[in-house]
């Protein structure tokens, strides 16, 4: 089944603890990692900066803690 919407597939790789942080904050939730990693990229805000400051956006982390 191909999705409409899945354009690009990535590989993040992640320490043993983060790892186990994710697991666990699915196993409660019930929700399965590509879900919650997609929400958290889509909490992040962008800001742009001025020319002379950078040419580039910038990420603003202001992303919820998985405890």
């Amino acid at each position: 089944m191909n999705k409409k919407w899945a354009v690009k597939r990535i590989t993040i790789n992640l320490a043993s603890a983060e790892s186990e942080k994710l697991e666990k904050y699915c196993a409660s939730t019930g929700r399965p990692s590509t879900d919650v990693i997609r929400e958290l990229i889509r909490s992040l805000s962008i800001t742009e900066l001025s020319a002379s400051e950078k040419t580039t956006p910038t990420l603003k982390y202001d992303v919820p803690i998985l405890k």
